[in-house]
């Protein structure tokens, strides 16, 4: 990237995070998109216990769903680490996720806040979620139902494990994430350390294929999209937990 195009990038995300702060109108779509989800995810999480199939395909159901959550989430993570539209509608939320770089910590919250939160970014899950509610009106496979509803929970879930990643040392929560329930700090840390790597944030299991995808049609982000804000004295959004 030269310096004047730089230049330019730096500019355009200055002046998408003073649109950020100087309007509630984000904070409160945020907020919107947090309610939407939540209430389809109660819905679908509903219709999951008419679901009728025998237990044998309940560790296969969680695996499996386990699975594309971990990807999904992650290569949206990947597409948003490279995402430069600060002069698009989305602007200024792409200025702010980007600041997730520059300030990992997230703020101490209960974790039911930090499920509200979180699922307030996830503007994509919305329409996963609705697809997922038309979906249930079909004859579909009880078992391939089942996946489909756990991703859209889970993917807000993954949102938690991120947080517990970067914020919590408790016991139980060390337990989970050496079982590999929850992103571990030891694994995630690559995605900070180093450039290009470790961008899923569930548990982190699809990271070896994502990885691939990351190398193959991505530069990185320490050289790119970390260098936007990298003379950025605002106020640290990117974590709203």
């Amino acid at each position: 990237m030269s310096k004047y195009n730089l230049k330019e990038k730096q500019e355009a995300f200055s002046e998408a995070m003073r649109s950020y702060h100087s309007s509630h109108l984000y904070q409160k779509i945020y907020t919107f998109v947090s309610v939407v989800n939540i209430s389809l995810q109660i819905v679908l999480l509903y219709i999951a216990t008419t679901l009728s199939f025998g237990l044998i395909w309940v560790p296969f159901i969680v695996v499996v769903s386990y699975f594309i959550t971990d990807f999904i989430n992650g290569l949206v993570h990947l597409y948003m680490d490279h995402n430069e539209g600060y002069n698009s509608f989305f602007g200024p939320f792409i200025a702010s996720f980007h600041l997730h770089h520059k300030k990992p910590e997230y703020t101490d919250n209960n974790l039911f806040m930090i499920y509200f939160n979180e699922s307030g970014p996830k503007f994509w899950l919305i329409f996963y979620l609705l697809f997922v509610f038309l979906l249930s009106f079909l004859e579909i496979n009880p078992v391939v139902l089942s996946i489909f509803i756990l991703v859209g929970f889970l993917s807000s879930v993954a949102e938690v494990s991120h947080y517990l990643c970067h914020n919590s040392k408790s016991k139980s929560v060390l337990f989970l994430q050496n079982i590999g329930l929850l992103l571990s700090m030891k694994h995630h840390k690559k995605h900070h350390n180093e450039d290009n790597n470790g961008y899923a944030f569930l548990n982190g299991m699809s990271d070896v294929f994502i990885d691939k995808i990351a190398k193959r049609y991505y530069a990185g982000y320490k050289e790119n999209s970390d260098k936007h804000f990298e003379f950025y004295k605002g106020m640290d959004t990117a974590n709203r937990a």
